[in-house]
């Protein structure tokens, strides 16, 4: 990634992505309470909580799939359900998801990770405009830099049904991060994965950080969470109980909530 690049998005960026007082539920059911969360530029913000607390439906909302119930979501503070359809559209492309399941297509490796540059700009009625404007060669820039991020770049030729669960979730995360997004947001991008597979993909979100980025992950694994994050943030019963620096609050969590959880005793 060019120094140009990197500065580029620190000036835009550097109010962050973040969820205000937030509320959100499905079907009656209250998912979110008065959630308050932010995600700065250059930081690794790790959620963690026991299975069906919300992790995945906060990232959701941060990354503007659902807007919600009350309550604020916000990048370069303002309230992005407030901005018009044209600057809403312009803030969701600053921001990438990885899901836990890689969900590629019957295609090579390289057409996978172009696709997140096509549909950023369009798709189709748009994919010769942005083909006019960055030109094939910063097509190719843009899809090998993603790719050696994840250490795949050798694999652009490859059938993607043909990699294994681990080399197919590297792919996910370098189409989400070809398209120079801000903010990226992973739900449990290792949690199926081996040893080798998870280190190459933590070594990546170590290297997005470095460029600026402001990365949220949630994992149920909390060595992963004390390993990769500055800043945890603990999820119960759809509130975080407890947000902090990654040391102080695996030694000296405040929620005695957050203790018990940390160490096992909190069983649900």
């Amino acid at each position: 990634m060019s120094l140009t690049a990197v500065e580029d998005r620190q000036q835009r960026s550097a109010d962050g992505l973040g969820l205000r007082e937030v509320s959100h539920g499905f079907d009656g059911t209250d998912v979110l309470e008065e959630v308050t969360l932010s995600v700065e530029q250059g930081e690794i913000v790790a959620i963690i909580g026991p299975s069906g607390t919300g992790k995945t439906t906060l990232l959701r909302l941060l990354s503007l799939f659902h807007s919600p119930d009350s309550g604020t979501v916000a990048i370069d503070e303002d309230d992005v359900w407030e901005l018009s359809g044209e600057e809403r559209l312009a803030a969701r492309r600053r921001i990438g998801m990885v899901f836990q399941e890689p969900n590629l297509f019957d295609a090579t490796v390289r057409r996978n990770v172009e696709y997140g540059l096509h549909i950023r700009r369009g798709w189709r009625e748009r994919l010769r405009e942005f083909l006019a404007r960055f030109g094939t060669a910063e097509t190719d820039f843009a899809v090998a830099d993603a790719l050696d991020t994840v250490g795949l770049n050798e694999s652009q030729s490859q059938q993607a049904n043909s990699l294994s669960g681990g080399e197919a979730q590297r792919v996910a995360f370098a189409r989400a991060l070809a398209y120079d997004p801000d903010f990226l947001l992973l739900d449990e991008p290792t949690s199926d994965l081996d040893p080798r597979n998870t280190a190459v993909l933590e070594d990546a979100m170590a290297t997005v950080r470095s460029e600026g980025r402001g990365v949220a992950i949630a994992t149920h694994d909390m060595n992963q969470a004390e390993r990769v994050a500055d800043r945890v943030a603990v999820m119960l019963g759809g509130e975080l109980i407890e947000v902090g620096p990654t040391d102080r609050v695996f030694s000296d969590p405040h929620d005695e909530r957050a203790r018990k959880f940390i160490d096992g005793e909190l069983v649900y």
